[in-house]
């Protein structure tokens, strides 16, 4: 046996085992951290894989079907005019209210298209950071000094990280913009108008489909929320009449997805989730037996499901083992937390900005967890550092960005939210803390 080859497998085999034997099974805190990570994924499972990934998957399937490269470089690549990109990346999140995870399969999509890691990184970072929503009930919970705060200094840095990240990998961005150059010019099949009312529908669905419930019992917002799948429901129709008319789907085939949808949603109306997802089974077994650009549309979309379900799956459950689900502990206590959040200290705010980074918030969950944690003596600029870093970052997240732009630009990308999170929360701690 030559053991200059065997020995890494034994090594694994080694620790494994050793891990397994010396398992802390019976000790409260970790039987309680392990049934945690069970409930994390549980939950994760029951209400973002359906309402939020799915939808994600098929819009990123899209983009890099029924997007021409020429169109992605155009607005966000390399040697794109950086008012247009940034503005339009920096901006983005302002419409998709979606969390760290529902971002990445688009981000995945416009990356593989062409787009410079500048315009990338900052639609990675202001996707979850920046919706309205969140920075309505933020201003209306926690007070509109952070309110604002949130807003401006999530804008900010969308653009400050997007250009850093160009800057500093600006030799490989040259390589790739001349590449891209390289390419023909393709003619689209669809006009501007077509193609944005298609990726219109399902950006549409995905944003309402998973509205989340206001902090006010009236307005504007609760107006939208308690019409949410109404809304829903007229997206989906406006593309289910798009496909036919401009992608080819045959009318007996929308049929075969409408029909069953419709009655289910008439039958259970107090369970749209089940419509919801034998709409999208319906349609996945339409497109994915064609060989025409609706076929590619599925084979893409399931690619990006393939790579990032299973990471972003193993980082809930280790995320959960770790800092459980809002309310609850994990491995580490949350009193540990609290402690070290106090005050407006450096280490208070890098703290934050670190530990925020690792936990998964749902959209909107940020903000309770931080009323809890303010009433328990935390420290305003800590507070303002969390918001930065955490809606934006969660473990399961840096592992899937990991497998999309590798381990030194996710490194890189991780360094600067949580360094500027951190600067920031001292900033504001110092004048409003």
């Amino acid at each position: 046996m030559n053991w200059k080859t065997e020995w890494k497998p034994l090594a694994i085999i080694v620790a494994v085992f050793l891990a397994t034997f010396y398992l802390p099974v019976g000790v409260p805190r970790f039987d309680n951290a392990v049934n945690e990570a069970l409930q994390l994924a549980r939950w994760y499972a029951q209400e973002h894989v359906l309402l939020c990934l799915i939808p994600a998957f098929f819009i990123a399937g899209a983009i890099g079907v029924f997007v021409s490269q020429n169109s992605v470089l155009k607005y966000l690549g390399p040697q794109a005019n950086k008012a247009c990109a940034y503005g339009v990346a920096s901006c983005s999140g302002s419409i998709m209210a979606v969390c760290s995870c529902t971002i990445l399969p688009l981000f995945a999509g416009i990356y593989r298209m062409g787009a410079g890691i500048g315009p990338a990184t900052a639609f990675l970072y202001s996707g979850p950071a920046i919706n309205i929503l969140a920075i309505v009930l933020t201003a209306q919970i926690l007070g509109p000094e952070l309110g604002i705060a949130r807003a401006v200094g999530a804008i900010f840095f969308a653009v400050v990280i997007g250009l850093i990240m160009h800057m500093l990998y600006r030799r490989e961005e040259a390589d790739k913009a001349a590449k891209m150059a390289e390419l023909p010019e393709e003619e689209p099949k669809r006009n501007l108008t077509q193609t944005g009312l298609y990726f219109m529908s399902m950006i549409g669905i995905l944003v309402f489909a998973n509205w989340g419930a206001p902090g006010e019992s009236t307005g504007i917002w609760l107006a939208v929320y308690s019409n949410k799948w109404l809304l829903t429901s007229l997206f989906a129709i406006g593309l289910a009449v798009i496909l036919p008319i401009w992608y080819g789907l045959p009318w007996s085939r929308m049929a075969m997805i409408a029909l069953p949808t419709t009655v289910l949603a008439l039958l259970f109306p107090h369970e749209p989730t089940i419509a919801f997802v034998v709409g999208f089974v319906g349609l996945s077994v339409v497109i994915s037996t064609r060989e025409d650009e609706l076929g590619q549309w599925f084979s893409s979309s399931w690619i990006f499901a393939k790579q990032i379900l299973p990471l972003l799956f193993i980082g809930v459950l280790i995320a959960g083992l770790l800092l459980g689900r809002p309310g609850a502990e994990g491995l580490v206590p949350s009193a540990w937390v609290s402690a070290a959040v106090g005050g407006n200290s450096l280490g208070a705010n890098f703290f934050a900005a670190f530990a925020g980074a690792f936990m998964y918030f749902a959209t909107l969950t940020e903000v309770p967890i931080l009323q809890g944690l303010l009433g328990s003596g935390m420290g305003k600029g800590p507070a303002l550092a969390l918001l930065l870093a955490g809606p934006a970052l969660s473990l399961p997240n840096m592992l899937v960005i990991r497998s999309i732009m590798g381990t030194q630009k996710t490194l890189v990308f991780v360094s600067l939210v949580v360094v500027m999170a951190t600067i920031s929360g001292m900033i504001y701690g110092h004048f409003w803390g």
